[in-house]
């Protein structure tokens, strides 16, 4: 489901007259809008703008673009080049909206803007997250994307939701983890098994997936004939989820293997 951002700028023009709206409102249509015509800058970025207001939003990013293209030099050119990332993004089109943020970035670092562009850059990432049997690199992306939001602006409103969405990230990669982990399980291979869970537990303590790669270590341990190891991870596993069906889980085999508690 596509998370719908906030827009920069809130998008007000009062200053122009109406009919300059009105005109940008009548321009040629659809395509017809995207032909080269030399317009001035606020009949173009009204264009634009009116296009996103209907849902139109291929169109608007084109027509931001234009802005640019046709008036580089205007401060208008600045505000089309994220308002064409956020078009990009609405059309799902996220390569285009991360690389039109990126180019915002690189061009005004130090923009007021600059954290709705880091904010834009994440949430497109995110937006493309897979299932935890795919590969995860857009997930990292994510990660890392939403990390250097929460870095650089840890007071704006954009790191807040951020740091919401990065707890998703970590659960998600932690569970990526778990599932290979769990494959080795499977065919046996102890060793390379502890080591995915013991990535969840030293990189993605705080997730959800943390009591069973606990528990799940107890088996590994035990498996490998490393019994201190295993109580180890148990007594972990019983001190912070000791309610839980792995930490009775976790007793209950090392009780069976003979190594006490």
């Amino acid at each position: 489901m596509l998370f719908k951002l906030p827009r920069p700028f809130g998008l007000a023009l009062g200053a122009l007259a109406a009919a300059t709206l009105l005109s940008a409102c009548s321009t040629g249509k659809n395509k017809g809008d995207t032909h080269y015509v030399a317009r001035d800058v606020s009949t173009l970025y009204n264009s634009a703008k009116y296009r996103l207001d209907s849902g139109q939003y291929k169109l608007a990013a084109q027509l931001f673009d234009e802005v640019e293209r046709q008036h580089p030099y205007s401060p208008w050119a600045r505000r089309a080049q994220l308002m064409s990332a956020f078009s990009y993004y609405m059309n799902r089109d996220f390569t285009e909206a991360v690389s039109g943020a990126q180019r915002f970035l690189a061009i005004h670092p130090g923009n007021k803007d600059a954290s709705y562009a880091f904010y834009l850059i994440g949430i497109s990432y995110y937006e493309q997250i897979a299932d935890v049997t795919r590969d995860q690199k857009v997930t990292e992306q994510a990660r890392d994307a939403l990390g250097e939001l929460i870095r650089r602006y840890p007071q704006t409103e954009y790191a807040a939701d951020a740091r919401l969405k990065l707890d998703l990230v970590n659960d998600h990669l932690a569970g990526k983890e778990m599932e290979i982990g769990r494959f080795y399980q499977r065919r046996g291979q102890w060793l390379a098994a502890t080591t995915r869970f013991r990535n969840v537990i030293d990189i993605y303590q705080t997730t959800t997936h943390t009591p069973e790669a606990l528990e799940r270590l107890v088996e590994s341990y035990l498996a490998l004939g490393i019994p201190e190891e295993a109580k180890k991870a148990a007594a972990v596993l019983g001190a912070n989820y000791p309610g839980t069906k792995w930490y009775e889980h976790s007793y209950k085999l090392i009780r069976e293997y003979g190594a006490g508690v």
